[in-house]
Parts: C-alpha cells; structure tokens; sequence
C-alpha cells in the first residue's frame, strides 16, 4: 500500500486540524456503547495519532498505507492474516482453495450482511473485483489482479476466481490486500468512484469497526461491529478515535503528554530515541518491511526518452553513477539513528529470494564509490556535471525527509558529477504530478500488501500494469516475475525472485536503498499493540485495549 504506497492525501494546517480535532473529540467522549462488540466495554475508548493521509476509503481510488490503514479496519476481506502471523486464512470466508490449477474456490460464510444491513453475498464478491478491473484507477490497486481472468458467483455464497495462469502461489495473498476489500454493490458505482462523505453515509462496512464520524485527514470516530463474523474476533474497545496530524512534532508531544494513546506512523527516529526514555509511555517494535526508494522517469529523467539529449545508454549510465554514490550508511545512522536500514536490492531482507545485487554492482562493499560513478559516466561520454532535479515529499514520509535528502544531494554531488536540486511539494500535488511525467527523479516508499517478495516486484515491474507510470517495460523482467508467481518448488521460486533482482540491478528503473521496522509508541496502560504489530504489517486498531 503503495510505505508506502505511492499515495495521496489532503491536509489541513497544523493549527486548525488541532483545534477541530478538540472540539469533537470532547463531543463524542466517554462513548455510547453504540456498536461496541462482545469484547469491549460500553464506556471503553482510546485515541491513536498518525501522520498518514488518506486519498480515499473507495478501494477502487487508493492504493497508499494511510488509505489502507482505514479499510483494515472496516472493510469486509475473503482472505486475512490472524494476529501475529503473515500468512492468510479464512476471514469472511468459509473455506478458500484451489478446486483446479486456475480456479481458486471461495465459500462464504452464511448470513453475512454488512452494517447498513444490506446481504453480503458472492454477487458483491464479484462485483468487487470486475469493479476493480473496470476503473483501473491510477491510483488504485488494481495492478494486483494481473492474473485474474474473470470472476463467477455460483450461487448466493460460492465464488470461483478464474485465472490465467496455473498455480498462482500469491493470489490467497492478494485477497487479502488493497485489492481485495469487498463492498457493497447496492452502495458502489460499477464504474466510477464513490466519494468519502457518500461512503461514510451508507454504512457498506462489514469489518470490525465501523465509521461513526469522518473529517479527511483530521479525525475518523470508529464503532465496534456487532454484526463482524470474521477471523479476528470482535473489537477490544468499543470507540477508537483517529487524529490526523501534519507535523510529527505534535505527535510526539500528545503521545507523551497522554492526549492521545497510540502514535502509530510516523514519529522522527530521534523522537523514537527520546520516548523509549520516557516512563509514561511504551515503545513498540515490530518487524518491518517498509522501503524508501528513487524512482527514474525514463521518459523525461537526464537524457530520457522524451528529452531533447535522448541517449538510451547516457540515461543508464546516469542511473548506475547515482547507485555508485548513495551513501546509505549516513542515512541510516545520522538521519534515521538505525530505526532504517541500508538495502542493497528490490525485495528486503528477511523475505524469501531476497539477494544484495545492488551491493555487488555498486559502490563499494556497500560504501560511495565516487571513482567507480566517475568512470560509469565517462564510459559513455558524459564530461559535464549532470543536473538531477530530485522530488521528495517530507510530509508523507516524516520530518527526517529533508536531512534524507540532503544526504543524498551531498553524496551525489561528490567530485562535481552531479549538480542536485531538491524540491519538496504538498502530497495531493505529488500523487498527481509523478504519474504525469512532472519528476524526472523522485522519492517513493512502500509499505508490503502482503510479507511476500512478490509485492515487491509485480506492482513496481510487470509492465504491463506498473503503478509507478516511469515508463520501464522489460519483457525478460516480465516473463521472469509471471514464473515465480507459478512456481510450486519452493528452491525453484527464490532463484527466479534472485534473477529478477539481477536483472532490475542491471537496468535500475529504481534505486531502493532503505529498510525500516514498525514502532508504534503507546501509552504506559495500553495494551495489544504487540499482537498487532507483526509481519502481515496491518496494524488493527481492534486489537488495542486501555486499562
């Protein structure tokens, strides 16, 4: 969910969004019980902050963390991760499995209805997924369903998923994914997306909360589900509040002074630093699998397709000089203070296939390579310093975005190779400009969809349906990433996710140099954040209790 995600998201000025939040939090304190599910008090309720925005609650409109942090809450799923594991099973549905090596079977669960008390039946199923494919937003997910042919609804509870290719080893996971949040087809257009407020109004939820109060990036109010049937159980706190911020700063501070009881993305690591001192609350870690990455337009990027200097093999060499340079050391330590990790390839450390090919290439042993970026550029003729302009945008990815990228401007512009200049712009403005081929080079991050190398590579890759829009396509790269996703030998799997890897370091349609973990800061009387903090990286709100 494209950290990220590649996403999107309004905000409001620091001062007002506070003000607003305040006066409705003191409006609908001390809760109603109104929905509170069997595991939660009536007067039960506790505040989580977070710095995410949100593009859209229409999961055909969304494909971003801060977007998808709300669907988990709220939106019905066929295929889940339980607490505590990254695996998926059985949520809605009553069983899941492959009945042939391209039907994957789903049945349902009797009676299930969603909270406006409309049917939840396997023709919303279907209707769910045609959606997705039909809009094939830009911002949306539906780049995950590459692999999906049709859907049929056999009869009231049974659905097949038709696909094209045999033995989809990943399909179970995307169920569970941004893809895969089912509504309500009496709420949804077929064709079009629907707005938040609309939304909000007809209640199509069927998860274990649902929205009682919604302000885009300023507060969401959820209410336990009675009517939830799925594989988590019902919600510990009846009432969870939702306070967006713009500066982390702030965050920090209402966490530690107990205006709000959970901080869940994103503090600055030297926040992070000074709270795991601080007796009042407790710092959670959990494992991560968040990337930061600089994504190439290979159309309008120094001596791209669409520039007047266009050079197929300059472009590259300019490509391969940056890897040579990245310091991700200085990143990690000085910016990040260890809470980001260097990464020397596409799919992250600790996931299966997982190689450092960017490591063997580049720099090194993992350090700048000033002489190595020199003589690349050389080698194909390049003699005058290149001019790299350079988007990042500090308010989705926390407040350390600037140093992060004033250590890369330094670092690049080692030696006179390079001349950077750095612009930050609004988030809703970025969503929009590097899909239209504005950045020549920019800053993306990406929370997993699901804990498999797989989610690193199709969404970003398979040309055919790429989110990113950088206009990178290479058939091998393709044919490559189709075949892992059949292949049933386990050994057989992670050589082609290791080929895939060699490729990609080759041509460097990216540069992924980041990892970072999960911390959430809650406060001293909290609890379940451990259980929900784990490698399916969902964090659910309903797992949360206050003694």
């Amino acid at each position: 969910m494209s950290t990220t995600r590649a996403s999107r998201g309004r905000l409001l000025t620091a001062a007002a969004g506070t003000a607003v939040i305040t006066l409705t939090l003191t409006a609908c304190g001390g809760g109603s019980g109104d929905g509170s599910g069997d595991g939660a008090s009536a007067s039960e309720s506790l505040t989580v902050g977070t710095t995410e925005q949100i593009t859209s609650l229409d999961p055909a409109g969304s494909y971003d963390n801060g977007s998808f942090a709300v669907m988990n809450q709220v939106y019905p799923f066929l295929l889940n991760s339980p607490y505590g594991s990254p695996d998926v099973e059985p949520d809605i549905a009553e069983s899941a499995d492959f009945t042939a090596p391209t039907e994957y079977t789903v049945v349902l669960k009797e009676g299930l209805k969603f909270a406006n008390g409309n049917d939840l039946t396997a023709s919303d199923v279907k209707f769910t997924f045609d959606r997705q494919v039909a809009i094939a937003d830009e911002n949306g997910p539906s780049s995950l369903l590459y692999n999906l042919d049709s859907v049929e609804a056999v009869d009231d509870t049974t659905v097949v998923f038709h696909l094209k290719s045999e033995n989809d080893q990943v399909f179970p996971q995307i169920l569970s994914s941004p893809a895969g949040p089912i509504v309500d087809e009496e709420v949804f257009p077929a064709d079009s997306l629907l707005g938040d407020d609309d939304i909000v109004e007809a209640q199509p939820f069927a998860g274990q909360y649902t929205i009682a109060q919604y302000e885009v990036n300023n507060l969401i109010q959820y209410r336990a589900n009675e009517g939830y049937q799925g594989l988590l159980g019902p919600a510990e706190t009846a009432t969870v509040n939702a306070r967006y911020y713009t500066d982390s700063s702030n965050l920090k501070l209402d966490v530690e002074q107990g205006n709000i009881d959970v901080a869940f993305r994103t503090l600055s690591a030297t926040d992070v630093e000074s709270l795991r001192g601080n007796d009042n609350v407790k710092v959670v870690d959990g494992p991560g699998g968040e990337i930061r990455y600089l994504v190439f337009n290979f159309d309008t990027m120094p001596f791209g397709a669409q520039t007047p200097e266009a050079d197929p093999a300059k472009a590259l060499a300019v490509r391969k000089a940056v890897a040579a340079l990245i310091d991700r050391d200085t990143i990690s330590e000085q910016v990040y203070k260890g809470t980001f990790t260097p990464l020397f390839s596409y799919v992250p450390e600790g996931l299966t296939g997982a190689t450092e090919s960017l490591k063997d290439l580049y720099g090194a042993d993992g350090q700048p390579d000033p002489a190595q970026a020199a003589q690349i550029l050389s080698d194909a003729g390049i003699t005058e310093p290149v001019t790299l302009n350079i988007q990042y945008v500090a308010e989705r990815y926390g407040p350390s975005s600037g140093d992060e990228y004033a250590a890369i401007k330094d670092a690049l512009e080692t030696d006179g190779l390079f001349s950077v200049s750095l612009q930050s712009t609004e988030w809703t403005q970025y969503t929009k400009d590097r899909t239209a081929d504005v950045y020549p080079i920019y800053q993306l991050g990406w929370f997993p969809d699901y804990s498999d190398a797989d989610n690193y590579l199709t969404p970003f890759f398979l040309s055919t349906d790429s989110f990113l829009g950088n206009h990178y396509a290479n058939p091998a790269v393709d044919e490559l990433i189709l075949q892992q996703a059949v292949a049933t030998d386990e050994d057989e799997r992670a050589e082609l996710i290791g080929q895939i890897q060699d490729t990609l370091a080759e041509d460097l349609p990216t540069i992924p140099y980041m990892q970072g973990a999960q911390v959430a800061v809650v406060g001293a009387a909290v609890e379940g954040a451990e259980k929900t903090l784990d490698a399916s990286f969902k964090f659910r709100y309903a797992a949360l209790s206050k003694g």
